[in-house]
């Protein structure tokens, strides 16, 4: 994207082209990030500045309607589709799915060979009242070795992501999720996105997914494209975060989409809410920065 249109909270809208975005003072250019949007369908936007590997400034963004004219073939967008069909085929398929941590970002769907049988005792437990757990997690059921075997489907952070950023129906389903061998979630009560996030007074973690606006220059905060009040700490870990995802320069996080199991609280004064890894476990986050 040549251009994108820029809403402050106060003040007019803006249309700025690239070369008018990059000759505002770095300041400008930080607090007008997270106030960008499409020209042609109104979607959430980023600006990402020339990077060390040659990529040059542009404007872009992960959430393009499928008829928006600045939404042009790109290896993101087949990406996307694909990840689309894989989960449609599992949900489909599947009587519930597995989050594979381990997966790499193209690990196809593939099934739990165990749990290919008793469909009719699956469907019974699904339809059962989940049980509520030790760690005060919503929709927590018994081991999954326990219950009848059923199908399940699992699928990679890099696919659910893709598909979350594209707009599958996930989302909002009702299919049950299993985070590890003993918990499972409704799907509509896992995935989170940033802008509908809202810290949680039992603690539970959530799946947040969305996108990037930019990382703070001491490469301490993490701050999500869709709101303003939401930062991701990652001082503890930032250096080897950086090199799980091959990311070496700081440019190259604005426009990422991003996937985390996390807990979210207010900070102290209540003024911004904060979502922390959980348990700081690297396996638990995603970074897919923008190829485009």
């Amino acid at each position: 994207m040549l251009d994108a249109r820029c809403q402050p909270e106060n003040g007019p809208a803006v249309t700025y082209s690239v070369f008018g975005f990059l000759a505002l003072t770095e300041a400008e250019q930080e607090s007008l990030r997270q106030s960008l949007f499409c020209p042609g369908c109104g979607a959430k936007a980023y600006f990402r500045r020339a990077s060390s590997d040659g990529k040059q400034a542009c404007f872009g963004s992960l959430y393009h309607a499928d008829d928006c004219p600045e939404f042009r073939p790109s290896t993101s967008r087949t990406e996307a589709e694909q990840a689309l069909r894989e989960l449609a085929q599992a949900l489909d398929e599947s009587d519930a799915l597995r989050l594979d941590f381990s997966a790499p970002v193209t690990e196809p769907v593939r099934r739990d060979s165990q749990q290919n049988e008793g469909q009719g005792a699956a469907k019974r437990e699904a339809e059962a009242k989940p049980k509520g757990g030790a760690r005060g997690v919503e929709d927590v059921s018994p081991k999954l070795a326990d219950a009848a075997a059923p199908k399940v489907a699992a699928l990679g952070l890099g696919k659910i992501l893709k598909s979350l950023l594209r707009g599958s129906e996930l989302a909002c389903s009702d299919l049950w999720v299993y985070t590890d061998e003993k918990y499972r979630w409704r799907a509509k009560n896992l995935f989170v996105n940033f802008a509908d996030a809202e810290p949680n007074e039992r603690g539970s973690p959530k799946m947040y997914w969305g996108t990037l606006s930019h990382a703070d220059k001491a490469m301490a905060w993490l701050n999500p494209a869709d709101c303003r009040d939401l930062g991701i700490p990652i001082d503890k870990f930032s250096a080897a975060l950086l090199k799980r995802f091959g990311i070496s320069d700081r440019a190259e996080l604005e426009g990422a989409g991003i996937i985390l199991f996390g807990k979210c609280f207010w900070n102290k004064d209540k003024t911004r809410k904060i979502i922390r890894l959980w348990n700081d476990d690297l396996s638990r986050i995603l970074i897919l920065p923008s190829k485009d």
